[in-house]
């Protein structure tokens, strides 16, 4: 034993009962907030990207993810694939997906 601290006793008690309803509700909450905070939001922006994606047509004027600005030249319907005009005379081929915004008409002039 020590001069300064006393030992301390915790008394037995039993364990509480009823306990395991509490704990389905709190369950229940964390699910909401799950479903609610993160898979709904993450759900709505995959929508909407994918109907971006299917409403690409040649003449729009494209963003992709890596920065380049660009109009559509040709789209390929049975692949995935688009060939994009960044400046006169030079083409690329960009995966739809990579299609992160449509821009108004005018926006490459007006760069």
């Amino acid at each position: 034993m020590s001069l300064f601290i006393s030992t301390a006793h915790a008394a037995a008690q039993p364990a509480p009962q009823g306990a395991g309803f509490d704990m389905l509700i709190m369950l229940a909450v964390f699910g909401l907030v799950f479903y609610f905070m993160i898979y709904r939001p993450q759900a709505k922006r995959v929508k909407e990207h994918k109907n971006l994606m299917t409403a690409l047509s040649k003449g729009d004027e494209v963003l992709t993810q890596g920065g380049l600005i660009g109009k559509i030249t040709k789209v390929s319907e049975d692949k995935d694939f688009m060939v994009i005009a960044i400046a006169e005379g030079t083409e690329v081929a960009v995966q739809k997906a990579a299609v992160s915004a449509v821009l108004p008409k005018g926006t490459m002039k007006s760069l």
